[in-house]
């Protein structure tokens, strides 16, 4: 398994990111604990979490992930053996993070609290790479969207500014409770704000920035590549195969039995017009070249230069064989005309 540098932390993390946000709700403690076997004896030495998960987010389940990962933690003794990514949640109406039943916020109190909690959980004394899963101030959904609207930028009331946020990342690095912080769901200009406060403040540099990416949803490239190739701040690149749609089990509105679109109805981002025609173009490229379209959709995203890691997800040990077998695949030259052809044609209709 290739190992790729974390921003400039000097952390080598696997190419391959085992995803974990199904365990709890899709898949029990034991299921958990198989994959996270499997793929720490394939070579990935990266495993990224957070306190909302499982997914979908809600009371019930809030935390379940985290308890799995902190309970095979105790029963391997391999803490050493796994860098680890959390997150604390953002902005939002949900209010069953805290335990004043606060909406979730980044404030000082609020990410104290978060933290405390995921480290109870995960049963460890340090996360390697703790990440605002999304921002304080309001973004439109996508982070970077291909159409510009006014009211998806205005935050209703106050916002912990960016600075107050690095500080509070700071005071959590100072204090041992984490190495390294990162971004998520973020844009452009805010990863740029907080590298300039992280300079000008002698706070933590953000290393990573994990957002949306797959064939039908580019948008990482249109701002962000930049911002990777002159500051180093790499992809974690989630949702490789867009939420499943790109292995093509939904074409023409079919719903398998125990998918998560059939179970939680929430595939909407990967349903607009365009999707399904631009997910049957790059099937038909996968299969020119004898290639399944999970495993090609996952290696295309793996040799992005600008990916840091690729975070795969499965609820069957089938699917996490096939996710982890596609980092040894690869994109030729011939593939890459063909995939940017049909984008040019396409664009991001998932964005």
């Amino acid at each position: 398994m290739e190992l790729r540098p974390l921003g400039r932390s000097g952390l080598n993390v696997s190419a391959i990111c085992l995803g974990t946000m199904t365990w709890g709700q899709q898949n029990t403690e034991a299921e958990g604990h198989e994959q996270m076997d499997y793929a720490l004896d394939q070579g990935v030495n990266f495993f990224d979490t957070a306190e909302l998960y499982a997914i979908p987010p809600k009371a019930e389940t809030q935390g379940s992930t985290e308890r799995i990962i902190g309970s095979w933690f105790k029963a391997r003794k391999n803490r050493d053996k796994v860098i680890l990514a959390s997150k604390v949640v953002g902005r939002s109406v949900m209010n069953w993070f805290r335990k004043d039943g606060s909406p979730s916020r980044l404030t000082r109190a609020q990410m104290t609290e978060a933290l405390d909690g995921s480290l109870a959980r995960l049963g460890t004394d340090y996360i390697d790479l703790y990440q605002l899963h999304f921002p304080e101030r309001t973004v439109p959904w996508g982070t970077n969207p291909t159409r510009f609207h006014l009211k998806d930028f205005q935050t209703e009331g106050e916002e912990t500014p960016i600075a107050e946020i690095c500080d509070i990342l700071a005071g959590f690095v100072k204090a041992g409770k984490i190495r390294h912080v990162g971004l998520s769901n973020e844009s452009a200009w805010g990863t740029m704000r907080f590298l300039f406060e992280n300079e000008t403040r002698g706070t933590p540099r953000i290393q990573s920035i994990q957002n949306c990416y797959n064939l039908i949803n580019r948008t990482f490239e249109t701002g962000l590549a930049e911002v990777w190739y002159r500051e180093q701040v790499g992809l974690l690149a989630y949702s490789p195969l867009a939420q499943g749609y790109l292995t093509g089990k939904y074409l023409d509105g079919a719903r398998p039995p125990g998918s998560r679109t059939t179970l939680f109805n929430r595939g909407q981002r990967y349903e607009k017009p365009g999707s399904e025609e631009a997910t049957r173009d790059y099937m038909a490229i996968a299969r020119d070249f004898g290639i399944d379209p999970a495993v090609f959709a996952n290696a295309w995203v793996t040799s992005r230069p600008f990916v840091t890691a690729n975070i795969i997800g499965a609820t069957s040990m089938a699917q996490l064989k096939l996710a982890i077998g596609s980092a040894s695949v690869k994109i030729t030259e011939e593939m890459e005309k063909r995939i940017d052809a049909v984008h040019q044609m396409r664009g991001n209709p998932a964005p």
